[in-house]
């Protein structure tokens, strides 16, 4: 049996449903990356998401933000629908982090300068109050004592933390994270992994695209599998990963725990 993620008629928009996605398509040119996503979102709620490359994982979370714009079906972030309103996709972009693979901070720019960029121009923060917000959140993720450098003198977790940080400056609802370790060694990837799981010990809505399952059996509520733009199966972790239902899920779980 499949445990599929829900059926578009089972989706109703609660007031505590963050994120909906009802029968959600993607194309690019003839081929078809998201076929029918249904995906409904509890505000606090931290969704991993996992599956085999070109899956449709990335641009699944991209469309949430609109980095790539679907072209069939609805989504809905914290009431506000995605569409052709320019109002609001930058509604729905001021409430929504992304971290991506590549850690995307300007080289020119020393970090605290990287951090405060958005809130100032953006959001209109005095500068003085937003190098505040800005070093309270590198304590954060505990490198405060690195403020007054350039990317390129830090490591890559280093610089995957900071890009953390300069999200959570915009004051973001929900946090999307794109395979944030994967360009990692695993000594980085773990001090990566750390301020996630402090992230949601707080209460952040998150949705995670990842192959690291040892942060999915400890933070996720749910984990979804993907496969060829289609969701194949979703459950707790538990039972993921003691009861795969689908033939699939359990050839990718063979290949990627060992």
């Amino acid at each position: 049996m499949v445990v599929n993620e829900c059926t578009p008629s089972d989706i109703i928009i609660a007031p505590e449903t963050m994120i909906a996605l009802i029968d959600v398509h993607k194309w690019f040119g003839a081929l078809h990356v998201l076929k029918g996503i249904n995906l409904a979102v509890a505000k606090g709620e931290r969704i991993v998401i996992c599956g085999p490359s070109g899956s449709g994982k990335s641009t699944l979370i991209r469309c949430i933000n609109r980095l790539e714009e679907h072209q069939r079906g609805r989504i809905v972030v914290d009431g506000i629908e995605l569409n052709a309103n320019t109002r609001n996709v930058e509604a729905v972009r001021a409430e929504v982090g992304m971290v991506f693979q590549s850690f995307n901070l300007f080289p020119h720019m020393r970090i605290i300068d990287n951090l405060t960029l958005g809130p100032v121009w953006v959001r209109k923060i005095p500068r003085r109050e937003a190098e505040e917000a800005a070093m309270a959140f590198l304590e954060k993720v505990h490198i405060a004592d690195q403020a007054l450098k350039y990317p390129a003198q830090l490591s890559g977790g280093q610089q995957q933390r900071v890009a953390i940080a300069r999200s959570l400056c915009m004051g973001p609802k929900v946090m999307l994270f794109d395979e944030p370790t994967s360009a990692l060694d695993p000594e980085m990837s773990k001090e990566v992994l750390d301020v996630m799981i402090e992230l949601a010990a707080e209460g952040m809505t998150m949705i995670v695209v990842t192959h690291e399952m040892g942060f999915a059996r400890r933070v996720a509520h749910r984990v979804i599998f993907m496969d060829a733009g289609s969701v194949l199966e979703t459950n707790s972790p538990q039972e993921f990963f003691a009861n795969p239902c689908h033939e699939r899920t359990r050839h990718f779980l063979r290949q990627i725990i060992h």
